[in-house]
């Protein structure tokens, strides 16, 4: 845009064009829409049993409005919220647009960029005004990569913003990623259930902390990184701080600060 404008609201919904659906998930349905001159995205709650996300999402949008590193809020009206529009979807395209239309921007140091791009929200998150965050949307590597959008800088911004619970340290207050068992390769051991012999109980699940996005780090990266002969030593570099990524024990894992210090030190010996 070339000035500034306050947030749309209910009124200027009437000039709001829906044109085509892009995802539904169980808890909003994501529609492609026409504001003006403007490609936007509008996005309704789907499920009445979700409302308490869906405010968590749009409290969270408000709270970090004007952050480059969050998706861009454009206004709300009851339960449809319009954020900024980018053509080139979530991350998980990734590797289709570098195999394709953006193959000349392809390098080892533009890979190593998208990890660092990642790794500064997640410590925007864990170090942010509004507390230390959780990202609890991020069960499986689909999923994770799924919550950012990409601009077309290749640079990532969050996408999602309704399950990011907060820790709080100073009373060791922890958190739980909803009340169901969590299973797979993916998750945090911390987050897995610690009776085998015992049927699952949420009341008797211990909680965790931000560690847990910590833990996931190194498979993310490593998808951004790709496998092929060129990333192997880039791989090399990063093994030590993913290796500490991976501490069985949470509290011995490094932190958001300390994963981005590295990538940005390992960022410096390529330029």
């Amino acid at each position: 845009m070339s000035s500034c404008h306050p947030w749309l609201t209910c009124d200027d919904f009437l000039n709001i064009f829906p044109q085509k659906l892009l995802v539904k998930s169980v808890v909003k349905k994501v529609i492609q829409a026409k504001w003006k001159s403007y490609v936007v995205v509008m996005s309704s709650l789907a499920s009445s049993h979700y409302q308490e996300d869906f405010k968590h999402h749009l409290k969270m949008l408000q709270s970090w409005s004007g952050n480059s590193l969050i998706i861009q809020l454009l206004g709300f009206c009851n339960d449809t919220i319009i954020t900024e529009f980018y053509k080139l979807g979530s991350a998980l395209n990734v590797w289709t647009l570098m195999n394709k239309q953006l193959r000349k921007y392809d390098s080892l140091i533009k890979r190593l960029n998208l990890c660092i791009s990642y790794i500064n929200i997640i410590k925007f998150l864990h170090f942010s005004p509004n507390g230390t965050r959780v990202m609890c949307d991020s069960n499986s590597l689909e999923k994770t990569l799924s919550q950012f959008l990409l601009q077309p800088d290749l640079h990532l911004v969050l996408n999602d913003l309704d399950a990011l619970p907060e820790v709080k340290p100073e009373s060791g207050k922890k958190i739980k990623c909803g009340h169901v068992e969590l299973m797979g390769d993916f998750i945090a051991p911390e987050q897995r259930w610690p009776y085998p012999d015992l049927l699952f109980d949420d009341n008797e699940m211990p909680g965790y902390d931000e560690k847990t996005d910590i833990w996931k780090v190194p498979n993310v990266c490593n998808w951004f990184l790709e496998d092929d002969d060129n990333s192997e030593f880039l791989k090399l570099k990063l093994f030590k701080i993913h290796k500490q990524c991976k501490h069985l024990n949470a509290s011995l894992r490094p932190t958001a600060q300390e994963v981005f210090q590295e990538y940005e030190r390992v960022l410096q010996e390529l330029l």
